[in-house]
C-alpha cells in the first residue's frame, strides 16, 4: 500500500474483499431464502429480527480489533516487524477470550433483548431458538473477523475470500440439508451457520500459524501484552461502543417496525438482506481505504495519504450510488428471493425506493470515517454517528411515528441522518489537520 499506483493498489485490495463480502452476504442471505421459502413469512420474521440483535453484540467486539488492524498497519508499513508480532499475538489472544464471553452473553440474553425488541408473541418461540443455537457460534464468529483483520491489516485481502468460499458453500448445502429435507425447522438453519463459522475461523488460524512473515501466529507466544492491548483497546474502544450503540437504535427501530406485525417485519427484513450487497462496494473501499491511510502513515507518506483518500471515496461513491440505481428499478423482482407474498413484497419495496437513491451518502460516510479510523482519529466518528445515526435517529421515529402511525415513516429516518453526519463528516475532514494529527503511537 506505500508504493505504485494509488487506484491500482486500493482496486487490487479491494476487489478479492468484495469477493468475499459478496459471499459474506450470500451466506447470510441463505438463511432468509431457504427459511421464508420453505418454513414462510411467521419464520422469515423469526430470522429477520436478527440482524439488529447479532450486531448490538458482535458490532461491539468487532469494533474492538478494529484497532487491533490499524495498530497492525501502521507498524508493518514502518517495517516494525518486532511490533507486527507483539500487536498479532495481543490480539489474537484477546479475540479468543471475547469469543468465549460472547458466546455465554448472546446466548443466556437472547430472550431478554427479544423482549425489549417488542418482539411479536408469535415469533418469539423461533427468534429465541435461532438466536441461541447462532451464539453457540460465538466464539467461531470472533476468530474469523480477528484472523481476517490480521490479514487485512498487512495488504492480504486473498486468504479471507478463500476461507469464505469455503463457509459459504458449506453453510448453503447444510442450510438446505438441514431445513428441507431433515426437517429441523429454524434451528437448522442456525446450526449450518454456526457450523460454517467454525469452518472459516480454523482455516484463517491455521493459515496465520503458517505463514511467512511478521504477522505469523506462534501458539506458545500466545499472550497479551498490556501496552499493546491498552494501545488498541484505546483506538477500538471508540469504535465498538459507537458499533453498539447504532445497534441499539437499530433494536429502537426494529421494536417499531415489529409493532407493525409480521408482514412489515417479513417485508424489511427482506430489504435488509438486500441492502447488505449494498453496502459491498462501501464497505470493502472502506477496509481498503483504511489500511491504506495506516500504512502510509506508518511509513511517513502524508501527500500519498491525501491523493489516496480522494480517489477511493470517488470509487467508492459512484459505485454505490449506480447500485442504488439497479435497486430502485428493481426491487420488486429482487424482493421474490425472499418471498412471494404481496404484501411483504410491497412493504420491502417500498422501503427500497425510499432509500435506495441516498446510498451515495451511505458511502461517503464509511469512507470518511474509515480514513478518520485509518489515521486514528477513531472519536470523530464515533460522535459523528452516535448524534445522528443514533439519538436523531431514534429522536425522530419516537415523535414521528405516533403522528404518523405508517411504516413509510420509519425509512425516511435513514436518508435524514445520512445527510446529517455527512455533512458534519465533511466540515471535519477538510478543516481539521487529520492526516498530520495521526500519530497515534
Amino acid at each position: 500500500m506505500t508504493e505504485g499506483s494509488i487506484p491500482k493498489k486500493l482496486i487490487l485490495f479491494a476487489l478479492p474483499l468484495f469477493a468475499g463480502q459478496l459471499l459474506q452476504q450470500l451466506y447470510n442471505v441463505v438463511d432468509s431464502v431457504v427459511v421464508g421459502n420453505v418454513l414462510g413469512k411467521d419464520a422469515l420474521a423469526a430470522v429477520s429480527t436478527t440482524g439488529s440483535l447479532i450486531f448490538l453484540l458482535v458490532g461491539f467486539i468487532n469494533g474492538l480489533f478494529m484497532g487491533t488492524g490499524v495498530i497492525i498497519g501502521k507498524r508493518y508499513g514502518a517495517k516494525n516487524d518486532a511490533g507486527v508480532a507483539i500487536a498479532v499475538h495481543t490480539g489474537i489472544t484477546f479475540a479468543l477470550f471475547m469469543g468465549i464471553a460472547l458466546t455465554v452473553v448472546g446466548y443466556f440474553l437472547t430472550p431478554v433483548i427479544l423482549g425489549w425488541m417488542g418482539t411479536p408473541d408469535d415469533v418469539m418461540p423461533n427468534s429465541t431458538l435461532y438466536f441461541k443455537i447462532y451464539f453457540l457460534g460465538g466464539l467461531g464468529n470472533i476468530m474469523y473477523s480477528a484472523c481476517c483483520g490480521v490479514f487485512q491489516a498487512v495488504g492480504d485481502s486473498r486468504h479471507p475470500l478463500y476461507y469464505l468460499i469455503v463457509s459459504t458453500a458449506v453453510n448453503t448445502v447444510l442450510d438446505i440439508a438441514f431445513v428441507k429435507f431433515c426437517g429441523f425447522g429454524i434451528g437448522g438453519a442456525a446450526a449450518a451457520t454456526v457450523i460454517a463459522q467454525f469452518v472459516s475461523a480454523t482455516l484463517a488460524f491455521v493459515k496465520l500459524t503458517r505463514v511467512e512473515g511478521p504477522h505469523r501466529i506462534y501458539i506458545k507466544k500466545l499472550s497479551i501484552d498490556p501496552p499493546t492491548l491498552k494501545k488498541e483497546l484505546s483506538l477500538g474502544f471508540p469504535t465498538g461502543i459507537q458499533n453498539s450503540v447504532i445497534a441499539i437504535g437499530n433494536v429502537v427501530v426494529q421494536s417499531n417496525i415489529n409493532s407493525f406485525g409480521s408482514v412489515a417485519m417479513a417485508g424489511c427484513g427482506s430489504y435488509f438482506k438486500l441492502e447488505g450487497f449494498v453496502f459491498l462496494p462501501i464497505t470493502c473501499m472502506t477496509m481498503a481505504l483504511t489500511t491504506f491511510v495506516s500504512q502510509n502513515l506508518g511509513a511517513g507518506n502524508y501527500e500519498r495519504v491525501k491523493k489516496g483518500t480522494k480517489i477511493g471515496s470517488a470509487i467508492s461513491v459512484g459505485c454505490a450510488e449506480l447500485i442504488g440505481v439497479i435497486v430502485f428499478a428493481s426491487a420488486p423482482i429482487l424482493l421474490r428471493m425472499f418471498s412471494q407474498e404481496p404484501e411483504v413484497l410491497a412493504v420491502g419495496t417500498t422501503q427500497a425506493r425510499t432509500e435506495s437513491l441516498f446510498y451515495c451518502l451511505l458511502s461517503l460516510n464509511h469512507c470518511i470515517a474509515g480514513i478518520l479510523r485509518g489515521a486514528g482519529k477513531t472519536r470523530i466518528p464515533m460522535i459523528v454517528m452516535l448524534s445522528s445515526w443514533c439519538l436523531l435517529r431514534i429522536t425522530y421515529i419516537s415523535i414521528i411515528v405516533r403522528v404518523i402511525p405508517v411504516v413509510n415513516v420509519i425509512f425516511w429516518a435513514y436518508p435524514l441522518t445520512w445527510t446529517v453526519s455527512v455533512i458534519a463528516f465533511l466540515i471535519y475532514y477538510f478543516k481539521a489537520d487529520w492526516i498530520r494529527q495521526g500519530s497515534y503511537e
